[in-house]
């Protein structure tokens, strides 16, 4: 029987629960286990897909489409599994459940109500989801991670910590295990255990016991010996079972933290994790991670040669917007054994309107601009910001400065070699102007204009190589050399298939095409050091131990031409796709998978995305 790990947070939100699930999760994976993890989100989105990146981080995309928390991604990153997106549950998604089923008729006429049918919705989902395979075994998971977001108190997570009190009972003592994330702070040099003792005097009333206490301290002094003993005194658990998870240079060291506090140990005692049949595969498998992880930490420790990376985006208010982003670029930093020094750039900032209004910003982002080893333009919506992109990424270009581009970068790319290269000063996207003259980025035809979620091009989809890229392709021999590749996509518009020729002849070469050659996917320059653009979202696939293909090729070629032909031909040897074999289909089958609105009758209007 699968086994269950809560883990849930006191006193403030945002204090790493996720980072410590995805750790926890990690360990066990080290011990032979297989694992899944399970995120609850209170909100009554349905999903995330409509919240603006500075409201709430990044949407996180998955195989099927998933627009989800970015939690799911530390977890895909940490477990190196593939999630989809009933891994991610939210207080929309379990209302819109009950609700149709009450109207199906399925309660027998009976009045629903938070207890029983929600929680039994809430407990149903969590049983079915935590059986569904997710490692490239195919087997049913031993243990799933559920995150509880929030904090403990919340109005809006009672239905779930009601539906949690109840499961443990459902799937028995042995199966169910409780980590408490509270947070420890320092005041004037001594750490506070008050607010530890009061949100798991709070749990405690609602009906859960913690067997885990997370204390989270924000700095780098360790919980000391006499916090920890107070707090297991008036907490009512043993001293072993108080956990210190302070500051650590990287969130990589997180799991060797907590494996350094006996977490395994305990867990395995209470658990009961002896009575589990691991087959010696997955054990010596477990070891070989967990000797590659400690390799890749320690090696991290050693690093003194620089690359700096300039971000030039729209929403660098608040990092986690490029969660995903800055993850891919610290993998392949890990990979290239170079220290990653990110500088953020706003877009807007590099406008000349900036440099009337404020020229002090201004003349800063140009100076971070014309100093970069390599600039890098991420995805995002809407106007603002975007001929800041395009002035980055005209430097770039000329002053053969390594570039890549995601999603809108790569649009923006398109349109400044049609203004710079073509002469079409009016070239433009119809995202900005819906009536452009000379549109080279146009709205997808097949999507809906009349729902907000769930209405992109949206999941894994394959990229076609070009005949005879094997020959000069970048991008072709960091994805192996094959003919072709997947990664996940989330956009609304395209280039311009009208205009694809006259881009081509004019020598922007687009060396991936959809399978039907109609959609242009990635687009190189064969005369630069590394320019390259994706329409996918490729830091999605990025994990620690295998890092994403354009992000490999870009940090290699910001420390060096060197560096990028020995990560080439070391891609070419030994590049392993990190989806799941029956994932890597056609994009006719993968569509009928995902969350996809397409258009079925006519047209409406829609509502600008958030910018």
């Amino acid at each position: 029987m699968t086994k269950y790990i809560l883990v849930s947070g006191g006193v403030v939100s945002g204090i790493g629960k996720g980072v410590i699930a995805s750790s926890t999760g990690l360990l066990l994976k080290t011990a032979g286990l297989k694992v899944t993890a399970i995120k609850i989100d209170p909100y009554m989105n349905i999903d995330a897909g409509t919240m603006r990146p500075t409201e709430h981080g990044e949407v996180y995309v998955l195989n099927d489409g998933g627009e989800v928390d970015l939690d799911l991604g530390n977890y895909e990153r940490y477990l190196d599994v593939t999630l989809s997106k009933d891994n991610n549950i939210t207080t929309g998604k379990i209302y819109r459940e009950v609700i149709e089923k009450e109207r199906r008729g399925e309660y027998l006429g009976k009045t629903v109500q938070i207890v029983p049918h929600v929680t039994n919705a809430i407990q149903d989902w969590i049983e079915r989801v935590s059986k569904i395979p997710v490692d490239e075994s195919g087997e049913e998971p031993d243990m799933c991670i559920v995150e509880l977001g929030g904090t403990v108190g919340d109005i809006e997570s009672a239905p779930f910590i009601e539906a949690m009190r109840q499961f443990q009972f459902r799937v028995g003592h042995d199966n169910f295990a409780l980590i408490h994330v509270s947070l420890v702070p320092d005041m004037h040099g001594e750490q506070k255990t008050k607010p530890t003792q009061t949100t798991v005097h709070a749990l405690r009333g609602l009906g859960l016991l913690p067997d885990l206490i997370a204390c989270r301290l924000l700095g780098h002094t360790p919980l000391e010996p006499a916090t920890k003993d107070k707090i297991s005194m008036f907490c009512h658990v043993a001293s072993e079972q108080v956990i210190g998870v302070h500051d650590v240079s990287s969130v990589y060291h997180v799991p060797l933290l907590l494996q350094s506090q006996g977490i395994i140990d305990y867990l395995r005692k209470r658990l009961n994790l002896a009575n589990l049949n691991i087959a010696e595969g997955c054990i010596s498998k477990g070891l070989s991670l967990e000797a590659q992880w400690k390799g890749m930490t320690k090696g991290q420790e050693r690093l003194f040669d620089e690359v700096k990376i300039v971000l030039v985006g729209k929403y660098t208010d608040l990092k986690d917007s490029y969660m995903s982003v800055i993850k891919a670029l610290e993998h392949s930093a890990f990979r290239i054994r170079r220290k990653l020094t990110i500088q953020w750039v706003e877009s807007s900032d590099l406008e000349p309107s900036t440099q009337e209004s404020d020229p002090a910003k201004y003349h800063d982002a140009w100076r971070a601009v014309v100093g970069a080893g390599g600039i890098l333009v991420p995805g995002g919506f809407g106007q603002r910001g975007a001929e800041g992109m395009i002035l980055a990424i005209k430097w770039a270009r000329e002053q053969k400065i390594p570039f890549l581009g995601i999603c809108l970068g790569f649009q923006m790319a398109v349109i400044e070699w049609a203004r710079s290269v073509l002469g079409v000063s009016d070239a433009q996207s119809t995202e900005f102007v819906p009536d452009a003259q000379n549109p080279f980025v146009i709205f997808m035809p097949e999507i809906s204009r009349t729902h907000m979620g769930g209405t992109m091009r949206l999941g894994l989809r394959p990229t076609v190589f070009e005949n005879g890229s094997e020959t000069w392709s970048k991008a072709r021999k960091l994805y192996g050399g094959g003919e072709k590749m997947w990664e996940r996509h989330r956009h609304r518009y395209e280039v311009n298939p009208e205009q694809v020729q006259r881009l081509q002849e004019s020598g922007l070469p687009f060396v991936g095409k959809d399978e039907k050659g109609e959609r242009m996917q990635i687009l190189e320059l064969k005369d630069h050091p590394f320019f390259m653009g994706l329409q996918a979202h490729p830091e999605l696939c990025s994990r620690p131990l295998n890092p994403s293909p354009p992000f490999l090729g870009f940090i290699a070629a910001s420390c060096g031409q060197s560096d990028l032909e020995e990560q080439l031909q070391e891609q070419l040897k030994s590049f392993h796709p990190p989806h799941p074999e029956h994932s890597m289909v056609s994009e006719e089958e993968l569509r009928q998978n995902t969350q996809e609105h397409p258009i079925v009758n006519g047209v409406g209007t829609m509502t600008p995305p958030a910018d």
